[in-house]
């Protein structure tokens, strides 16, 4: 039986995204949190089989929280406000499973990725418990509808971002912010759960000395980090992580166990704690990213 939790946030005419811009960007870089949207509208609700609990499961809860100093210290925060079970913003536009739409799939949707074979694409077929999202079948339109609402403006901010850091600074820095569920990062030889795992893709997104930085921040407040197991980058890291064109990724996934009760979809207690300590990462990144990267 599923706990009681608070009601399903819901926004009927909510924009797809917050930007939360510094007063002045002196910083060449860019957190996003593209799984946090808690935004449930009544026309994505319809035709969902799952209760409000389930759904929300599959977010990156709070994440936007954690991350919320960034403008204080001249970076932006995009943080996307649908949620991630109606539309992934860490995928291609166009990973659609065909068995879940009425029609069928143009030639040109992506119906073979890894992403869509595990029910994870742009428009999600089960949340992260597994569980299918819908009682019926869905129409093609509705997947462009999600996909021209809410996939295509998070990402066109989140280039032309990308776009004036790098014409003001010669380059940029993207800091994809996520979480992880308890015990999908895994254990080693008996050791504690991991509370953080870094990609950069194997080194391709980003230059090492980003990556090996917020590790020696992370793991200097005594957090058991890993790089790129089992979560190596998604869509952002892979996309737009090109340091050969001056455009650094480096996605960072943390334990929700840290701070949130996860059975109750809401805080723990220390979760000022952990705000603070993450407001440090972003500080030291902030800070020294011209160090690391110019």
């Amino acid at each position: 039986m599923d706990v009681p939790t608070a009601p399903l946030p819901m926004a009927e005419e909510m924009p797809p995204f917050r930007l939360l811009a510094p007063e002045r960007p002196f910083a060449p870089v860019v957190f996003t949190s593209a799984h946090s949207g808690r935004a449930y509208s009544a026309d994505l609700m319809t035709g969902v089989r799952l209760c409000p609990l389930s759904l929300r499961r599959s977010e990156d809860c709070f994440v936007d929280d954690l991350f919320a100093a960034a403008p204080a210290h001249g970076a932006p925060l995009l943080a996307a406000n649908f949620p991630r079970a109606f539309c992934d913003a860490n995928r291609e536009a166009w990973e659609l499973d065909p068995a879940m739409f009425i029609e069928r799939l143009p030639d040109w949707v992506n119906t073979t990725s890894s992403r869509v074979t595990a029910g994870l694409g742009t428009i999600a077929k089960v949340v992260a418990s597994g569980e299918t999202i819908y009682a019926t079948k869905l129409p093609f339109a509705e997947a462009e509808r999600r996909i021209y609402t809410y996939w295509h403006p998070f990402h066109d901010t989140l280039g032309r971002l990308i776009s004036d850091i790098k014409a003001r600074f010669g380059y940029c820095l993207v800091i994809d912010c996520h979480s992880m569920p308890s015990g999908g990062q895994g254990r080693r030889g008996g050791i504690r759960p991991v509370d953080f795992v870094l990609g950069d893709l194997h080194g391709s997104a980003c230059a090492s000395r980003v990556t090996r930085a917020a590790e020696a921040v992370l793991g200097g407040k005594g957090y058991l980090v890993r790089r790129n197991e089992p979560y190596a980058g998604g869509y952002i890291t892979r996309h737009y992580g090109q340091p050969a064109d001056d455009v650094h990724v480096l996605q960072i996934e943390i334990a929700r166990a840290l701070y949130m009760d996860e059975a109750r979809i809401e805080r723990l207690p220390g979760f000022s704690v952990i705000q603070q300590q993450i407001t440090d990462l972003i500080a030291a990144m902030t800070l020294h990213v011209h160090d690391l990267i110019g």
